[in-house]
């Protein structure tokens, strides 16, 4: 793309102030590589530094056509780094829309004998019934939300967890979630149209009724748009959303959020709450207990209440020479997928895994352990905020 192109471009993204359109990845325009973040920045190519991805809306025209549904070709998924584009529709998601989105497809494995020939692998853990979450979400468990995306599938839904950005204390504007929310894995690309709802349904009305609720019941903070998200290289390059495999180890990812409407505050500020990541912690056998939370979707559940399973932890391992999963019995199904597993350290809640996969029959969830490649995927998006 040739300098004034460039500049033209850039002149239409700042001049329509209600989209904010995203880049990034390297610019040999290749999938991260494994132990890498899938959102490298892009480092001093000419004319700034400044390089456009593919696909991304590069005029007032292109990103009218975007917002009028030219996001829905998905002849070619984007799928590289370098590919990922998130602008801002105002009003896109609006509770009766929020309503309709489905559980995102569900990974699941056989439950008998999964992992067991790893000697890593424990028993597989009785099933712990799912409780309701005490309402108003926002007094019991501020830092818990739902996903909101576009797939090729119609629109989905995921769980996140707002938490502490060490650039920013106080002021976060970081959601962990699970890889397959945000990206398809080996065989797909990126998710689109990528928000965050912090306490949605604060009240817990039932599903039929959300669609015509107040906003500031179903959305009480407003809706917060990625316009920055890492997963792992190896999610990317390893994971499928039609079963689990080696890459449901690595199935975690950080969005960098901002408000649809602006302002100045921070999610965290919003909100007045996020968790704190524990990396590299004790293996799931060492852990006496957690509780894994979210917003489970596929029946027999429906996506309007948050739910958590209080559980101990064992370990299973997916495929040989990946790290051994946290695994809980528990009974929540698809839409609990990103949704964090908590425990108490030091008297804060401290998220140590999020959910990526679980059992066909729904009797146990599993996932990864955030050990250092994990730790390298939130250092890197930290650190690209940590000067703004």
């Amino acid at each position: 793309m040739s300098a004034i192109r460039r500049s033209t471009a850039v002149a239409a993204l700042t001049a329509l102030l209600a989209v904010t359109a995203t880049a990034c990845g390297p610019s040999d325009d290749k999938a991260a590589a494994p132990g890498s973040s899938a959102a490298a920045d892009q480092k001093g190519q000419g004319d700034g530094g400044l390089t456009l991805p593919k696909g991304v809306p590069t005029s007032l025209d292109d990103l009218k056509q975007w917002k009028d549904g030219g996001w829905q070709n998905w002849d070619e998924w984007a799928r590289k780094a370098s590919d990922f584009v998130n602008p801002i529709i105002k009003d896109h998601w609006k509770a009766d829309r929020l309503a309709k989105a489905k559980a995102a497809p569900e990974i699941g494995v056989q439950a008998t004998g999964a992992g067991s020939e790893f000697d890593a692998t424990d028993p597989e853990p009785r099933q712990v019934t799912a409780e309701q979450v005490a309402r108003p979400y926002h007094q019991h468990m501020a830092p818990v939300g739902k996903i909101f995306f576009d797939s090729p599938k119609g629109p989905m839904v995921c769980s996140g967890t707002i938490v502490e950005d060490p650039a920013h204390p106080g002021r976060s504007n970081l959601v962990w979630t699970a890889g397959h929310c945000v990206h398809s894995g080996k065989q797909g690309g990126w998710m689109r149209n990528i928000v965050f709802v912090p306490s949605y349904n604060d009240n817990g009305v039932p599903m039929n009724q959300v669609g015509s609720a107040p906003s500031q019941q179903i959305t009480p903070y407003g809706r917060f748009w990625a316009d920055w998200i890492t997963t792992s290289g190896e999610w990317i390059n390893m994971g499928s959303e039609e079963r689990g495999n080696g890459g449901s180890a690595y199935d975690f990812a950080v969005l960098h959020v901002k408000p649809e409407n602006g302002g100045g505050k921070s999610l965290q500020e919003t909100v007045g709450a996020a968790a704190q990541v524990w990396f590299n912690s004790p293996s799931a056998d060492q852990l006496s207990s957690l509780d894994a939370f979210g917003y489970p979707a596929a029946p027999p559940y429906d996506g309007a209440r948050m739910m958590s399973c209080p559980a101990r932890p064992g370990r299973l391992v997916m495929e040989q020479g990946t790290p051994a999963m946290h695994r809980i019995g528990c009974t929540m199904t698809g839409g609990t997928s990103g949704g964090g597993w908590f425990v108490n350290r030091g008297g804060k809640l401290t998220l140590v895994s999020n959910t990526s996969i679980s059992s066909n029959a729904h009797t146990w969830l599993a996932g990864p352990h955030l050990g250092p490649e994990a730790q390298r995927v939130f250092d890197g998006i930290s650190q690209k905020f940590a000067n703004r």
